[in-house]
């Protein structure tokens, strides 16, 4: 995938074909084709080149050359298609299975995982669709009327989709991606989450110059807790060739405790936000802002553990249950109190505006239906993989199809397969564990409910989610750990509501 990524390129010549592009992506492109000896512009697959592209530019065939380029990753029959690949891995994954005892792949995974087994997570992901996909129905209705009445699209496809999203969320809330950027400088952003870890665990951050790196564009942190050392913090956060995409949170080495020493864990934050250019900082878009916090929230996991052995350390939790700490820390990206510390104009140092704080609090909810959907058809189908004897399959696109086709909104392209690019459940440890960031989710909003009710920044919250889930590891049950921080189960009412699927 990452082989497939990197080959790819969408040369420009002409600047009129990037009507609508934000000005710090052309400087981008431009300077990418100067560096290989080329006039004009050039545009990658790499999130921060793509994403934007997407939502903002004009010239449809472009999105659609564009879109198509990415969907079709390793489904071209040449040196990196993973067509074979994927159904080696799932046909070995089930062997293994039944060696072992267990009926499929996914009952071997999950009897160690909250959900135990697949029928609760099937059953978790359908009720869901059931709930989220009339909403998700409308919201595409919605869309696809927007389009038609501002350019006339008759149908709407996979590469319009971003872009008239765009335009409907400024529409509707009035808020643009690019107006928000220019408040979230990354120094500023990474220096916010500090300032939050801070208030919340008081936890200090120390950047430091004598730790040996991988790479010249990582920066390490010295991490105290009331002045005591507590971790080093590694973070790398720009794209570079040979670097795969996505955001991630890794463990270097993790916290123990051994002949009455507690051994402190080195941890790592790897994001791919867009590089300063000669004219502007990294500047980051809302979503790169909440997931900087999300990968923080997996990094505090780590660095607050306070536990006997590494195996137990940290984020060796139930893989449905790791995702709390991180998505449950997103939610500070929303409140006012935080965004304080850090949502300064990087050129006037103005404070971020109230209005647009309240329209921030309003993204939550904008096609909550459609985002629900989203996240569970990517559940649905690593389910579809991994709950099943994969024995009889031999064509990825029509078993791909069959399996989507009922909870899918755009026309199917012959030409691309999501499955063959779908690092996570293939190569990053999620194969029937995907349907665990909406399980988190419900976890998290549920969560973070409790503290809308007694403060964001509440001592004794904190506290309390510090003692029971940040520092506890894996020592218990994930179920147990939850319930004696929130006194009770998870209750699902807190997401729906967050998601705007209850009007």
């Amino acid at each position: 995938v990452l082989a497939e990524t990197n080959s790819y390129e969408l040369y420009v010549s002409n600047r009129q074909d990037l009507e609508g592009l934000p000005e710090d992506l052309i400087e981008t492109a431009q300077e990418l084709a100067k560096s290989k000896g080329k006039d004009g512009y050039i545009f990658t697959l790499q999130y921060p080149s793509y994403v934007p592209f997407m939502k903002y530019a004009e010239n449809r065939p472009l999105r659609k050359e564009m879109a198509l380029a990415f969907g079709s990753r390793c489904f071209k029959n040449n040196a990196f298609d993973n067509q074979e690949t994927v159904l080696c891995i799932v046909k070995l994954r089930f062997e293994r299975a039944q060696l072992l005892g267990y009926e499929t792949h996914a009952h071997f995974v999950l009897e160690e995982r909250m959900a135990k087994n697949p029928e609760t997570v099937n059953a978790f992901l359908n009720d869901f669709v059931e709930k989220a996909k009339p909403v998700a129905i409308r919201q595409f209705k919605e869309l696809e009327d927007f389009a038609k009445s501002l350019d006339g699209i008759d149908e709407l496809q996979k590469w319009d989709g971003p872009y008239y999203t765009e335009k409907l969320k400024k529409h509707q809330i009035d808020l643009d991606d690019e107006e928000l950027k220019p408040y979230f400088k990354l120094e500023n952003v990474i220096a916010g989450v500090f300032k939050v870890a801070e208030k919340l665990f008081q936890l200090s951050f120390e950047q430091v110059y004598d730790v040996d790196k991988y790479h010249d564009d990582v920066k390490t942190y010295r991490v105290y807790e009331n002045g005591a050392f507590k971790a080093l913090f590694y973070a790398d956060f720009h794209p570079r060739e040979g670097k795969r995409p996505g955001a991630w949170m890794t463990v270097f080495k993790n916290q123990y405790k051994k002949n009455g020493k507690n051994v402190r864990p080195h941890i790592s934050n790897v994001c791919n936000f867009s590089k300063p250019t000669k004219n502007k900082p990294s500047l980051l878009t809302f979503n790169e802002v909440t997931t900087l916090f999300h990968e923080f929230g997996h990094a505090l996991h780590g660095i607050l553990a306070d536990t006997d052995y590494p195996s137990l350390s940290g984020t060796s939790v139930s893989w449905d249950f790791v995702e709390l700490p991180s998505q449950l820390f997103e939610n500070w990206c929303y409140e006012k109190e935080a965004l304080e510390f850090f949502a300064n104009h990087y050129k006037t140092d103005v404070l971020i505006p109230d209005r647009f704080i309240e329209k921030i609090k309003q993204l939550n909810k904008f096609q909550g239906g459609l985002q629900t959907m989203r996240q569970l058809r990517f559940g649905l189908l690593d389910m579809a993989w991994h709950g099943v004897d994969p024995s009889p399959i031999n064509e990825i696109f029509t078993y791909e199809r069959k399996n989507l086709v009922n909870n899918s909104f755009y026309p199917y392209i012959k030409s691309n397969s999501m499955s063959l690019a779908f690092s996570h459940i293939f190569q990053g440890g999620y194969s029937s564990g995907y349907y665990s960031y909406k399980w988190a989710e419900v976890l998290d909003a549920d969560a973070f409910e409790y503290f809308q009710e007694v403060g964001a920044f509440n001592l004794i919250a904190s506290n309390k989610l510090k003692e029971t889930i940040m520092s506890k590891g894996g020592v218990e049950e994930s179920s147990k750990l939850y319930k004696s921080f929130r006194g009770r189960e998870p209750q699902l009412l807190a997401l729906l509501n967050r998601s705007g699927l209850l009007n």
